[in-house]
């Protein structure tokens, strides 16, 4: 049996993003989606999450990114900047981590805010992923399974994209090899996954191609689902232009969006005998 989870992140970043996950789940076939507990909109998103209760919502660990962290910044000396800003993204983060000049303990406090501000807002939530796929780096990888032990969370996400998958998309050499990086520490995060006895699915897409999802692209994964448990990773919001002014990683949101709108890869999960679910469904 073929099912799917359509997991939409950074819900909480941005009222844009917020109303486009919103406008997916609820017009289209966005299942799931995953809450940024630190994040300006995340007020917002719990709010209108609460009014599709069929929407799964995770959390979005965030330790990358450029935005502020939940614990105040004086407590985080070794893990924030100058400005008390989290590292830019997970290079940066990566190599201070592996050269020990971010503090375990930190990085500990700052996971544990964001659980539990998502935990207690109010929603039922479903699983664990981060941005970034930050939880899958070695070292980190066993701060978010106890964590996850601790609150009781059972499922998580894996992003292990197939080695040699493309779906139709023309990478650059670079975001395969780092796709290539992220999905071999997956592979090695899996094993401590499954010791911790946390589910997650089986098959991932949506990292090559990630930020560039469109119609196309989404209906040559439908049209590859294998049978078991498979999750699209997505990134959709509703103005591109307000989105674009706010961040510099050339997203395509409105096209990630529509292609979860699309009546053609409607009628393509129909045609694929696919079942949607979210991760409460795992």
């Amino acid at each position: 049996m073929k099912k799917l989870i359509v997991n939409a992140d950074d819900f909480g970043l941005h009222q844009a993003i917020n109303d486009g996950i919103i406008k997916g789940h609820k017009d289209g076939f966005i299942t799931s989606t995953s809450l940024m507990c630190g994040a300006d909109a995340f007020d917002d998103a719990v709010s209108q999450a609460k009014q599709y209760p069929n929407l799964g919502v995770g959390i979005h660990l965030t330790l990358v990114g450029g935005g502020k962290p939940l614990v105040p910044a004086r407590q985080l000396r070794t893990l924030v900047d100058e400005s008390g800003r989290l590292p830019a993204d997970y290079t940066v983060f990566a190599k201070r981590w592996y050269a020990s000049k971010i503090k375990k303990k930190e990085v500990i406090e700052e996971l544990q805010a964001q659980m539990e501000r998502g935990l207690n807002c109010g929603l039922t939530i479903t699983h664990i992923d981060s941005h970034q796929h930050i939880h899958v780096l070695p070292g980190v990888t066993d701060i978010v399974l106890q964590l996850c032990s601790d609150f009781g969370v059972k499922k998580i996400r894996m992003p292990q994209e197939g080695w040699f998958w493309r779906g139709g998309f023309n990478s650059s050499a670079g975001r395969f090899i780092g796709r290539e990086g992220l999905s071999f520490c997956s592979a090695l995060a899996k094993r401590k996954a499954q010791q911790a006895k946390l589910s997650y699915p089986q098959h991932f897409f949506g990292m090559l191609a990630g930020g560039n999802l469109n119609d196309f692209l989404v209906g040559e994964i439908i049209k590859n689902i294998p049978e078991g448990v498979s999750e699209i990773m997505t990134h959709p919001g509703m103005d591109a232009e307000i989105l674009e002014k706010s961040f510099a990683w050339k997203y395509h949101w409105e096209d990630e969006l529509q292609a979860f709108l699309s009546e053609k890869n409607k009628r393509l999960l129909e045609q694929q005998q696919v079942t949607l679910i979210n991760f409460g469904g795992l």
